[in-house]
């Protein structure tokens, strides 16, 4: 990913996290599974539901990585995120899909229901959502600390 992409990524990051959060969810970027992959965009509502999207800001960025199936054992439903003018033909159809900017996203596809997470990997992913968001915060408040 060029740094210019990078930028991307992070302005449309953050249309995707207050879309999510309009709809219910807490919502953190740059989040690792347990299978050691990152997710773009991860969050959890109140009944535990999660959701993973995955931005995409280019064809190129999309073609040159695939590892996307890997998160799916790890949410309820999962999305690509992707520019306007993206050209939204090449993403499967199977997944759901949201179009975003730096301000906001729109759900254009919904996600198909994935296979049910057991309650132990749910719990697992609530419980490392949680103190990830607690440890961001506290670096946030208190960028001194050692933590």
């Amino acid at each position: 990913m060029t740094v210019l992409d990078s930028r991307e990524a992070s302005r449309l990051a953050r249309g995707v996290c207050r879309t999510l959060s309009a709809l219910g969810y807490g919502a953190l970027t740059e989040f690792t599974l347990r299978n050691g992959r990152r997710a773009d965009v991860i969050g959890v509502n109140s009944a535990g539901e999660i959701a993973i999207v995955e931005i995409k800001t280019s064809e190129a960025d999309f073609r040159a990585d695939q590892k996307w199936p890997e998160y799916l054992p790890f949410c309820d439903s999962f999305f690509f995120a992707v520019p306007e003018g993206f050209p939204r033909l090449i993403l499967p159809e199977d997944c759901g899909l949201m179009v975003a900017d730096s301000y906001e996203g729109a759900i254009l596809r919904p996600s198909p229901a994935l296979p049910p997470l057991s309650g132990a990997r749910r719990r697992s992913l609530v419980l490392s959502f949680a103190i990830t968001a607690s440890a961001r915060l506290q670096r946030a408040l208190d960028p001194e600390a050692e933590l």
